[in-house]
C-alpha cells in the first residue's frame, strides 16, 4: 500500500543566518506511515589562524577570556592554527497527522554528541529543550564565528521550558541560568525564569522585544537570601534595498547577566552581610549585510557588552576583583560564497577586545575559514 511505502524527496530551502551559521539549509523529507518526516543537518569544517594570541576555542570561535590584558600582552606568543568539525550536526523532525511535531537534534561540540533540541509542540504549546524564549535572531549579523558577536539579543542558546505562542506573542517558564559570586554550591533556583517575547515583521522591517524575570538566591542551610533579577532587549532588521540590510540589538540586565550575551559575568554577589546584591550590565550590536549576487555576500558587524562591577569590587567579599572582565567587544567582517545549492564557504576577520575592572585592556585578531555542506 502507498501508506507503507517510503517516498523520498529533497527540498532545498533558503535559511536565515542563525547563531553564527551562514549558508543554505535543506532537509530530506519523506513519509513514514501517516507521519511527515524530515532528516536534516550539515557537515562543517572550521579553521582559524590566531594572529597575535591563542584565542580560538572549539568550533574556532573567539574566546574573549583568553585575551591577555595589561603587562601580559607584552609576553604573548603569536601565530596559532587550529581546525575542527565539531559544529557538524544532525536532526530529525516528525509531524503526526494530528499536527503534533517532535524535533530532536544534536551536534558534536566540544567533541562528543551534545543535545541541542528535544521538544514537542502542539497547538501553540511547546515543551522540552529548544531556543530560550528570551532570544531573537532577527537583529543578528551573519558571522562564521559560531558564537558570533557579543551583545546579541538575549540568551542565544537553548533551555528546558514550557512555552505558549499565540500570533507574535510567546510566554514561557524556563530553567533559570544564573550564578552568584560568593554563594558557591549554595546557589538556589527557587522558581523558573519567566519570559515574554513579541516578534513580528512589517514590510521590510523585522523586529522583536522581550523581558525576563527571575529569582537570584542562595541557601546554605544556616544562611539564605534572594533578590529579583530582570532583563530586556529589543532587536530589529531593515531591508534598505534588495541587496542591503542593516540590523542591530540592544540589551539591559540587572541580576540576569547570564542572559547578557557573552558577558561571562555573574548575575549577583553575596556581600559581607550575607545579602544578595545584583550586578547590572548592558550590551548591543550593529551590522550590515550586502548581497553581491550569485550566492555571494559581505557581512560586517560590531558587538559589545559591559557590566558594572564597581560595587562588587568595593565590597571585596567574593572572587570579583580588579582583574575580573568588565567589558568585551568585537568587530567581524566576512565574505561568504555559495558555489552550488547547499554548500557555503567563507572567510572572516575577527578583532576582539577585553577590559578588566581596573582598566587593563588587551586585544587580539584572528582569521577564520569555514566550509559547510547541508542536507
Amino acid at each position: 500500500m502507498q501508506s507503507n511505502k517510503l517516498r523520498l524527496a529533497i527540498r532545498a530551502t533558503a535559511a536565515a543566518a542563525i547563531f553564527g551559521v551562514a549558508g543554505q539549509a535543506g532537509a530530506v523529507n519523506f513519509t513514514a506511515g501517516d507521519y511527515e518526516m524530515a532528516v536534516y543537518g550539515y557537515a562543517r569544517l572550521n579553521a582559524s589562524y590566531d594572529i597575535d594570541e591563542n584565542v580560538s576555542t572549539s568550533t574556532q570561535s573567539m574566546n574573549y577570556s583568553a585575551i591577555n590584558v595589561g603587562a601580559a600582552e607584552d609576553n604573548e606568543a603569536t601565530g596559532y592554527f587550529d581546525a575542527d568539525a565539531v559544529q557538524s550536526r544532525i536532526g530529525v523532525r516528525a509531524t503526526s497527522p494530528e499536527g503534533v511535531m517532535v524535533n530532536i537534534e544534536g551536534d558534536f561540540r566540544p567533541g562528543t554528541i551534545r543535545l541541542r533540541h528535544a521538544y514537542g509542540s502542539y497547538n501553540g504549546v511547546l515543551a522540552g529543550q529548544t531556543w530560550s524564549n528570551y532570544t531573537s535572531f532577527v537583529g543578528n549579523t551573519s558571522t562564521l564565528d559560531f558564537d558570533s558577536l557579543p551583545g546579541l539579543a538575549g540568551y542565544q542558546s537553548r533551555v528546558a521550558q514550557l512555552r505558549y505562542t499565540t500570533g507574535p506573542l510567546s510566554i514561557a517558564a524556563e530553567d533559570p541560568k544564573n550564578s552568584i559570586d560568593g554563594a558557591g554550591t549554595a546557589t538556589k533556583d527557587g522558581m523558573p525564569a519567566l519570559t515574554a517575547r513579541i516578534q513580528d515583521s512589517a514590510g521590510g522591517l523585522s523586529y522583536a522585544a522581550a523581558v525576563l524575570a527571575q529569582q537570584v538566591g542562595y541557601d546554605t542551610g544556616t544562611a539564605d537570601d534572594s533578590s529579583f533579577g530582570f532583563g530586556a532587549f529589543v532587536a530589529g532588521k531593515m531591508a534598505v534595498t534588495d541587496m542591503i540590510t542593516i540590523q542591530g540589538t540592544l540589551s539591559y540586565s540587572d541580576g540576569a547577566n547570564s542572559y547578557l550575551y557573552r558577558s561571562g559575568a555573574d548575575s549577583a554577589y553575596v556581600d559581607a552581610n550575607g545579602d544578595v546584591e545584583t550586578i547590572s550590565g548592558y550590551g548591543g550590536s550593529v551590522g550590515a549585510g550586502i548581497s553581491l549576487g550569485n550566492g555571494r555576500s559581505i557581512n560586517i558587524g560590531y558587538g559589545t557588552v559591559m557590566v558594572d562591577l564597581d560595587d562588587a569590587v568595593a565590597d571585596s567579599v567574593g572572587t570579583i576583583d580588579g582583574n575580573t572582565t568588565e567589558s568585551v567587544s568585537a568587530v567581524m567582517a566576512n565574505y561568504q560564497w555559495t558555489p552550488v545549492k547547499n554548500v557555503m564557504m567563507g572567510v572572516e576577520y575577527k578583532y576582539g577586545m577585553r577590559e578588566t575592572q581596573n582598566g587593563d585592556d588587551g586585544d587580539a585578531s584572528s582569521l577564520a575559514f569555514a566550509a559547510q555542506y547541508n542536507f
